[in-house]
C-alpha cells in the first residue's frame, strides 16, 4: 500500500480534529514558574528505548514547546492549555512515534489530567468515526502499568474507505504531578502492533522522568 495513502489518511484526521478546536499548546493553567524554576525538567525517551522496528533504526528529533500535532486525532479537541513539551520520532520506512510531557501545578491536577487523558484516547475510536463517516476505527484496552502512579495502555486501528490502513499504541502514565503520552504509530492492524514491547517502553518513559 503506497504510503501516501496513510499519510492522506491521517492528514484528514488531525485536520478534523484541528478544526473541531484543537488546543495545541497555550500558557494558561500551567505551574507557576516560580514553582519549577528550580525543578529538573522531565527526561524524554531516546531512540534506542522505542520498540525496535525490524529493518530500520530510529531517529529522535528534539525536545519542542508546545503539543504535538501527531496526537492530533485523538488528543485534539478537549486537551487542557498547559505548557506541554514533546519529541517525534522516526524510522525511514512508515513507522512514528511521539511522547509529549507536561509539568502541571499539583500531584491532583497530574491525577486529573492524566485521568482525561486516558478517557479521550478510550473515546478516540468513536469520535474518529463520528467525525468521518469514510473512515472505520476500533479501540483497545491493554492494560495497566505498574510504575510510579501507574500508566495505561490502549490500541486504535483504523481503516478509511479507499484503502488505508493504521494501527496505533498510546499510554498514558503519571509522576505525581507530571504526565506523560507515548504514542506509536504504522500502516497495518493490530496483528503487527508490538505491544508488549511498547508496554517496555511506556514503562520506561514513566521511569525515565525524574
Amino acid at each position: 500500500m503506497p504510503i501516501r495513502t496513510r499519510a492522506a489518511a491521517l492528514a484528514a484526521l488531525t485536520v478534523a480534529a484541528l478544526a473541531a478546536g484543537t488546543v495545541l499548546t497555550a500558557p494558561a493553567g500551567a505551574a507557576p514558574k516560580a514553582a519549577t524554576a528550580k525543578a529538573a525538567p522531565p527526561k524524554f525517551l531516546s531512540a534506542s528505548e522505542l520498540p525496535p522496528h525490524p529493518s530500520s533504526a530510529w531517529t529522535a528529533g528534539p525536545v519542542t514547546d508546545g503539543f504535538p500535532v501527531e496526537l492530533a486525532y485523538c488528543l485534539g479537541e478537549g486537551v487542557p492549555a498547559y505548557d506541554y513539551r514533546h519529541r517525534a520520532f522516526h524510522t525511514d520506512l512508515d513507522t512514528g512515534a511521539v511522547q509529549v510531557t507536561v509539568v502541571t501545578g499539583s500531584a491532583a491536577k497530574g491525577k486529573a489530567l492524566a485521568a482525561l487523558l486516558d478517557k479521550e484516547i478510550r473515546t478516540c475510536a468513536d469520535r474518529i468515526e463520528a467525525s468521518d463517516p469514510e473512515v472505520e476505527a476500533e479501540g483497545r484496552f491493554y492494560g495497566t502499568l505498574p510504575v510510579e502512579e501507574g500508566a495505561t495502555v490502549h490500541g486504535l486501528h483504523t481503516e478509511a474507505s479507499w484503502g488505508a490502513s493504521d494501527v496505533h499504541l498510546l499510554s498514558v502514565g503519571r509522576d505525581g504531578r507530571t504526565v506523560t503520552v507515548v504514542g506509536w504509530g504504522q500502516m497495518g492492524d493490530f496483528g503487527d502492533a508490538p505491544v508488549g514491547a511498547f508496554k517496555k517502553t511506556a514503562k520506561k518513559a514513566v521511569d525515565k522522568l525524574y
